[in-house]
């Protein structure tokens, strides 16, 4: 680590690590409720993350507009509940596991669906907080 970058607070490190075991069992949780077969669309890990991307980009755009710099917030819900919810290492033993049981098509598709939809997610969950005040202000005219 560089000199000139401060060590992590301890409370903001708890916010993170206590963040990080609600989104993991959640995953975990999710995993179990809708398993997936070997050798089929992991359904599941692209829902989730998907769905992480979708809260993250709403998390970042809501906090960009009223709390830039939050310090509870952002590494409770974003760094950690969202970052250890979404997989990534998943995603990508998955996509190893496809290809080696010969189901090369299938793990294309589940690499690109999962970047396209993880991307768009991310950015309709930040345009949503955006529309937000405005359908706000409309009804109560």
């Amino acid at each position: 680590m560089p000199d000139n970058e401060p060590l992590a607070e301890p409370r903001t490190v708890m916010l993170i690590a206590t963040g990080g075991a609600l989104g993991t069992v959640a995953r975990y949780g999710l995993g179990l409720a809708v398993p997936v077969r070997p050798g089929t669309f992991p359904i599941t890990t692209l829902l989730i993350n998907v769905v992480g991307a979708l809260l993250l980009g709403a998390l970042l755009g809501t906090l960009g507009r009223t709390a830039p710099n939050d310090r509870t917030m952002r590494p409770l819900l974003g760094v950690g509940f969202l970052g250890g919810f979404t997989t990534f290492s998943t995603f990508a033993v998955e996509t190893v596991q496809l290809v080696r049981r010969q189901h090369v098509a299938v793990a294309a598709v589940y690499v690109i669906a999962s970047i396209a939809f993880g991307l768009a997610a991310a950015r309709a969950g930040e345009r949503l907080v955006r529309a937000t005040p405005r359908l706000i202000r409309e009804d109560e005219t």
